[in-house]
């Protein structure tokens, strides 16, 4: 499908095989000034993401052709973009494969529009904090054998480069800044997220799994009921 104009909100897209609700939501976001592009099924996502360039993509997990993760996959070799994953099961293992895909967040089915568009603007602001935060740190963080390059958004551990998504990349830059010092979960998902409330959700230990997977369990630490750190070695 085409894009339809929206204003100055920037440009989403919806791969949803659902007709209903991916035509649902493609109204509501017209209306909250977003340009919208639809697809209905995997391929069909990934081409349109080619095409049209969109600065977030509302995906479900479920679709034709290949699911939702294969699409997360493949767009985000193309080029890192913020994901919201719409899916019919609050399952942590099913969640962890698609945060693990490359989504920064999730949406359990049947979800309220307005706390899908609250999602997307949290995402959308934590794009333009992270380029905030990449001017406020050094331009190279190196703890042991972990180095973040902030400007060119690269992580290597042991010489080996490691591919985070997007969030993942935010929220290790965010520890990472201040190594060694415990971050509050609200500071988190404040800084990182963009959420002023955050209770009752486990987006951030989700997100510290996968990240503890990818950089060494050892290398970020639990406060609990507190946070976490990024260890200095």
């Amino acid at each position: 499908m085409t894009t339809e104009p929206g204003t100055a909100g920037g440009t989403l897209l919806i791969v949803e095989d659902d007709r209903v609700i991916n035509d649902g939501l493609a109204a509501r976001l017209r209306a909250e000034g977003f340009a919208v592009a639809q697809a209905c099924d995997g391929p069909g996502g990934v081409a349109v993401f080619e095409q049209e360039q969109p600065d977030l993509v509302v995906l479900d997990v479920m679709l034709p052709g290949f699911d939702g993760n294969e699409v997360c996959r493949r767009i985000q070799a193309l080029r890192p973009v913020p994901v919201l994953m719409l899916t019919a099961r609050d399952d942590e293992s099913d969640i962890l494969v698609g945060l693990t895909a490359g989504a920064d967040d999730y949406v359990t089915k049947p979800f309220r529009v307005r706390e899908v568009v609250a999602r997307i603007r949290a995402l959308l602001r934590r794009v333009e904090r992270a380029r905030e935060l990449a001017q406020e740190v050094p331009a190279r963080i190196e703890l042991g054998a972990l180095a973040v390059d902030a400007s060119a958004r690269r992580v290597w551990v042991e010489d080996a480069e490691v591919h985070l998504s997007p969030l993942e990349f935010d929220l290790l830059l965010t520890l990472a800044a201040a190594p060694g010092s415990v971050r509050t979960r609200e500071d988190l998902m404040r800084e990182v997220w963009g959420w002023a409330d955050a209770r009752g959700t486990r987006t951030l230990d989700t997100h510290v799994r996968t990240l503890r997977a990818k950089i060494g369990a050892s290398r970020v630490r639990t406060v609990h009921g507190v946070g976490y750190a990024v260890e200095l070695a």
